[in-house]
């Protein structure tokens, strides 16, 4: 399996919350991972940051905040040319996959949870 370096965006060091979950996940299967959140923690060895740095190689961004959040990053996650952006349930947003099909990004609306679990990520 080819490991595949995601930025999960929206990320949390809250237990209960599925970003957080994504994100030991993700480590639990040797995917490197970025993490963007609102606050600067740890979630297993990653360190959640909160400000858009540069990054190279990021195969997915999968997203856990709301469309209304996700617009201060639009120019920020198409600059990554990820390969493909997964609006996990609640992240749904037209206008960013539009936007994002039109860089040929690939777009799912799926969760990343499952599609670990499932052996389809």
């Amino acid at each position: 399996m080819a490991l595949k370096k995601t930025l999960v965006l929206g990320a949390s060091e809250n237990p209960s919350r599925y970003s957080n979950l994504a994100i030991k996940r993700l480590r639990n299967a040797g995917h490197p991972v970025v993490a963007i959140g609102r606050k600067a923690a740890v979630v297993a060895d990653v360190q959640i940051g909160t400000e858009q740095l540069p990054e190279k190689d990021i195969d997915t961004v999968t997203m856990y905040l709301s469309a209304e959040h996700q617009t201060a990053y639009y120019d920020y996650i198409l600059s990554l040319s990820p390969r493909r952006i997964i609006f996990n349930p609640g992240a749904e947003n037209d206008t960013l996959a539009d936007l994002a099909r039109s860089k040929n990004i690939d777009v799912a609306e799926a969760c990343t949870l499952v599609l670990l679990t499932t052996n389809q990520y």
